[in-house]
């Protein structure tokens, strides 16, 4: 079954460059390299890349100069769907894919902080990737009030987008514990080469009705990305 909320390739890549722009690598008047140059980088196709240009253009992010070249319009960038993934690699960057390990729908487990009103979640499990490269693991826990069953075949790229799709929920602000913790036994065959003990984010998310929607936790393999998180 084709999942209906996957983002399609040229959104993830308007939507990584707009993480370029909110860390500051782009600045306002900046041209940018010429697009086959471009393509080649991100290993896409030239059509791939002027479909995701052409995006950063509808939100009035880039100017398209015929003749001249894209330059970045300005950098007063509003939130993307990657807003709220904070991990980086070490020389920057990178585009963020997830792949589902499993979902499923059970009851809290005492350890986790009170969210929601629903006594089950569901537990989503995946890895992270950028460029490709397996970096992080997730657990995520949404309360089961916002949706009676889900299926890894419902789950997009971006959780969030997802949850705006279809569940008409808004994930409006998080607070992040960053800590360190044990690569735990399901994600091991997932992140063969990563140590035993890696860096740990634990999130709470709050909806657009000021209510803790879901928590989660997320492994990450420091040795290959860093967590980041920029004021502005």
């Amino acid at each position: 079954m084709p999942n209906t909320y996957s983002l399609p390739l040229y959104i993830q890549i308007s939507e990584m460059l707009i993480r370029e722009m909110q860390a500051g690598r782009w600045v306002e008047g900046m041209r940018l390299p010429p697009e086959r140059q471009m393509a080649e980088s991100l290993k896409i196709s030239v059509g791939t890349l002027r479909k995701s240009l052409a995006v950063l253009a509808e939100k009035k992010l880039l100017e398209r100069r015929q003749g001249s070249g894209n330059y970045i319009r300005h950098v007063s960038v509003r939130e993307g769907l990657y807003a709220f993934f904070r991990l980086e690699l070490k020389g920057g960057g990178g585009l963020p894919t997830a792949q589902v390990i499993s979902v499923q729908t059970l009851d809290k487990p005492s350890e986790l902080p009170p969210f929601g009103a629903s006594k089950q979640a569901h537990r989503i499990r995946r890895l992270r990737c950028l460029n490709s490269m397996p970096v992080a693991l997730e657990e995520i826990w949404l309360d089961a009030g916002y949706a009676t069953a889900l299926t890894e075949e419902d789950l997009s790229e971006s959780l969030y987008y997802f949850y705006k799709k279809r569940l008409n929920l808004w994930i409006q602000r998080i607070e992040d514990s960053v800590s360190i913790g044990r690569l735990p036994e399901w994600g091991q065959a997932h992140l063969p080469e990563a140590r035993m003990i890696l860096g740990c984010v634990d999130r709470i998310s709050w909806d657009q009705g000021n209510e803790k929607a879901e928590v989660s936790r997320t492994w990450f393999d420091a040795e290959k990305v860093s967590y980041v998180s920029r004021l502005k």
